[in-house]
């Protein structure tokens, strides 16, 4: 199998960069995402940075390519259309337990940042990413905390993402949605009702 990062080198002279100055300094990373626009924005900009990225739509792709490849990082997204890149953590780690993880995704809410990090993501990026963020993520030394991002979300769209994110996984019930959220029902059905808070 052809490795899908293998013109890293020639990508990055001809945009005038030494691979050796480069961050990722030819050094493995698998991609799980099933956005296809963004998995082939951001493998672009991350071998732009020097990794050889291993790009993949699912889980099953990613579990095939990490088996083979052994990457030293990974990013993942943790919503994908077969299930979770937490589902992917603990093979990463079997395969190499040193391997540096971050996970990606378009809800950035707190609870499922600590699960996270629990699973073993050395951090948790609220999308939409920006390569630079990924990649002092990944290369992050020590348990020192990483500065806020110029724009952080605000708390009450945090807090509207995470509403959202309940109500998909109630099926869209609201009744069900406001039990779980311990809410009003009519409290509930505003928020929805409303737009998303500014970022």
């Amino acid at each position: 199998m052809n490795d899908p990062g293998s013109g890293q080198s020639a990508l990055g002279a001809a945009i005038g960069m030494d691979p050796v100055d480069q961050p990722g300094a030819g050094r493995k990373l698998l991609l799980v995402d099933d956005d296809g626009p963004l998995r082939r924005s951001l493998t672009r900009a991350l071998e732009r940075r020097g990794f050889l990225v291993l790009p993949a739509e699912g889980l099953a792709d990613g579990r095939m390519l990490a088996r083979e490849h052994r990457p030293e990082f990974a990013v993942l997204d943790m919503r994908l259309a077969e299930g979770s890149g937490l589902d992917l953590l603990k093979t990463l780690r079997d395969l190499r337990p040193e391997i540096r993880i971050v996970i990606v995704t378009g809800y950035g809410n707190i609870a499922t940042a600590v699960v996270a990090i629990k699973a073993g993501a050395v951090d948790y990026l609220a999308k939409p990413v920006d390569a630079d963020d990924v990649v002092a993520a990944l290369l992050r030394t020590g348990q020192t905390l990483p500065p806020p991002r110029e724009n952080p979300m605000s708390a009450d769209r945090v807090r509207w993402e995470h509403i959202q994110r309940v109500f998909e996984q109630c099926n869209r019930n609201v009744s069900e949605t406001a039990r779980r959220l311990n809410m009003h029902r009519r409290t509930l059905q505003r928020i929805l009702n409303k737009r998303a808070p500014r970022e």
